[in-house]
């Protein structure tokens, strides 16, 4: 079990300067949680070497004390699988704690089975240990796979645990509500949703048994000692153009030896080629942690501007809104590459130029920073996150 125990994290201002930022700290055994960020650079730094870091005299902010301990604290507070209620699913406070990756699926098994008449569990093919990365369809009125597709997609990177909490509350009020609420209802009539909860299954076993912080999936590499690819680099959409990923196998951002050389995408591709070809997919969204962003193409060329940046500029400009009105979170929104970082081999830039997606979008989620929790998000803070996401999706699939 990798630990980091003692580990102190740090936010350091790059000034637009990340490389230098990088240069002076590179001897030092560190940990990134935030790539490439070109306003700062959050890093975990290990017990030996803090010291050294702080006598580098940098402008920091102190976001965890120690690291393992936070942890700790979140690892002891896993729930157990709940009682059923009386729609045969868990209630809320199922989002009163995170969850081991076996509850997860039944969860979604007991979500089909309380609504068997708007439901049906799918699977989007295999990881590289060979589980199932699987889903579920909703409809309504008109029946399943009549309408066009809203998207999703959770826990992409395996240490963004917040993303999967999300996207199942998304799913529990579209069902339990189909029937009690006429906009929920109207939504559900316009649109069958395909939600994988888990697109790197084998990344996220991984988060909760050895390394809690790991990012990619679990495949090995040939000649290297390194494992993982980075599933969210390894799209076959400008894989190739330099500077949005990394050819190094070690990396967090490895990109893979080839395009779709990863068993994630290449189920995912066929999967996604399906809907496209069928009824068409009218909004993605990659959900990920953290930041508090709302992004869209491109990712890979920072000068270009999505086919319909206007659009999408009303629309992300009104989610944020709608998101800010639950608990003054505030997401800055705009094209991935020009407010974020480059990115290269990404889905949303793939959904977009390729499977023609209307609206292709990452949303970052809570906190802004990991002196909020970062990836330790506490538990206390799933069903704000989750709720504020929901009420902005009510916005947004009205608005579209």
């Amino acid at each position: 079990m990798v630990t980091y125990d003692g580990y102190k994290v740090f936010r350091v201002p790059t000034h637009q300067d990340l490389e230098a930022v990088k240069g002076r700290i590179s001897t030092l055994n560190t940990v990134s949680l935030n790539l490439d960020n070109k306003e700062h650079l959050d890093i975990a730094v290990a017990p030996a070497d803090v010291t050294a870091f702080e006598d580098l005299g940098l402008k920091t902010e102190v976001l965890h004390k120690d690291l393992g301990a936070d942890i700790a604290v979140e690892a002891a507070g896993l729930g157990k699988y709940p009682e059923l209620g009386q729609n045969l699913i868990p209630g809320l406070e199922w989002f009163d704690s995170y969850h081991l990756y076996a509850d997860h699926a039944q969860y979604f098994k007991d979500l089909a089975k309380a609504f068997p008449k708007n439901t049906e569990i799918f699977s989007a093919g295999t990881s590289y240990h060979n589980q199932d990365m699987f889903g579920i369809q909703l409809w309504g009125k008109g029946g399943k796979g009549s309408k066009p597709a809203v998207y999703f997609h959770g826990t992409v990177h395996a240490r963004e645990w917040i993303s999967t909490m999300v996207v199942e509350y998304i799913t529990y009020q579209l069902l339990t509500n189909y029937n009690e609420d006429e906009t929920v209802g109207s939504i559900l009539d316009a649109y069958d949703f395909y939600i994988i909860p888990f697109v790197n299954p084998d990344g996220f076993v991984y988060t909760q048994t050895s390394d809690r912080l790991w990012r990619k999936n679990r495949q090995p590499r040939s000649g290297s000692s390194c494992i993982g690819t980075d599933i969210n680099r390894n799209w076959p959409y400008k894989w190739s153009v330099p500077g949005g990923a990394s050819t190094n196998k070690c990396e967090q951002t490895y990109k893979g030896e080839a395009e779709a050389d990863t068993p994630e995408v290449k189920g995912l591709l066929d999967f996604t080629k399906a809907l496209t070809n069928d009824k068409g997919i009218k909004l993605f969204i990659d959900w990920h942690s953290y930041g508090q962003y709302i992004l869209y193409p491109w990712g890979y060329d920072c000068s270009l501007a999505a086919p319909n940046a206007k659009h999408q500029d009303t629309l992300a400009a009104g989610l944020s809104s709608k998101i800010r009105e639950s608990y003054g979170t505030r997401f800055r929104y705009g094209g991935s590459c020009e407010i974020l970082y480059a990115t290269t081999g990404d889905s949303t830039d793939y959904m977009t130029g390729v499977a023609g997606a209307e609206l292709s979008w990452t949303i970052e989620l809570t906190p802004q920073s990991n002196g909020g929790g970062g990836f330790i998000l506490p538990a206390s803070q799933i069903l704000p996150s989750a709720k504020e996401q929901w009420e902005g999706m009510m916005y947004l699939l009205l608005a579209m």
